[in-house]
């Protein structure tokens, strides 16, 4: 069986303030980002996921017999993934979901599937958001937020994703009936100004 703590580089006295610094070193040094076109990317991604392994297993067993409570976020209070929380509210979208990818499926409790449904939901994939915030709910289903939070994404669901729009942008979407409204209405003008007919593409 894998030592987790040394994994960490943490003893098993450790508190959780220390794991979550010691894991966020260590996200730091090993994050796939950091080794792009790199040929050590393979190897960095497998110790960055028993890294996150780790890191469960260490703060599960921490946890262990306590009670978890909910903040005003939805979020629990002592979070089993910190790092991807923090990425989420900067923004920073891509890298969250990289953070989440690399949790092995067996890691994956309900707060997983919550914060893989608010990427996907900012990203605009609101019926891959409604299937993660389901997941979550159906896990957690005591759980207020991650109910809001699907009944959301439910309201969007069956809007196409456009690539064009920026993320999280819930405005009018850009599709090809009004690009061709857009060129009829250019082409009217350019004949009454005695231009030249716009080709029909």
């Amino acid at each position: 069986m894998k030592d987790y703590y040394q994994i960490l580089g943490v003893s098993r006295n450790a508190t959780e303030e220390e794991i979550k610094n010691a894991y966020r070193e260590l996200a730091r040094k090993y994050h796939p980002d950091n080794y792009a076109d790199n040929p050590l990317s393979d190897l960095a991604g497998e110790k960055m996921q028993e890294i996150n392994e780790a890191y469960d297993f260490v703060m599960n067993e921490k946890r262990n017999g306590k009670s978890k409570s909910n903040n005003s976020n939805g979020y629990n209070a002592s979070s089993s993934f910190p790092e991807v929380i923090s990425l989420i509210n900067a923004g920073r979208f891509e890298q969250a979901q990289e953070l989440l990818d690399g949790i092995p499926p067996q890691s994956r409790n309900a707060e997983w599937y919550y914060l893989n449904g608010r990427v996907l939901y900012s990203r605009g994939w609101f019926d891959q958001a409604y299937t993660s915030f389901a997941t979550a709910t159906r896990m957690d289903p005591n759980n207020a937020e991650y109910r809001n939070c699907m009944h959301n994404a439910q309201k969007q669901s069956g809007r196409q994703y456009n690539p064009y729009r920026p993320y999280g942008n819930t405005g009018g979407d850009c599709n090809t009936c009004d690009m061709c409204q857009t060129l009829i209405c250019a082409d009217c003008c350019c004949e009454c100004m005695g231009g030249d007919l716009i080709p029909c593409c």
